[in-house]
């Protein structure tokens, strides 16, 4: 015999309530764990005035990237 729990004016069986106990666990666990989208984060934007400024600050990255791997 299975029991019997009143919820909300209806009978529910035990075993339905561990299942939907179980359900809520892993969809919330699986959610939180899931995360969000990884916005590209290996350089901050370049606010630059003009071109010769941008080129100028991405060389120097490269330049400084490059050292560093040395």
């Amino acid at each position: 015999m299975v029991a019997m729990y009143t919820i909300a004016g209806r009978q529910v069986g035990s075993h339905v309530l561990a299942m939907a106990t179980l359900g809520t666990t892993f969809l919330g666990a699986y959610v939180s764990m899931s995360g969000g989208s990884k916005a590209d984060t290996k350089n901050p934007p370049i606010n630059a005035k003009t071109k010769e400024e941008e080129s100028f600050v991405k060389s120097f990255i490269q330049k400084a990237e490059g050292e560093k791997k040395h």
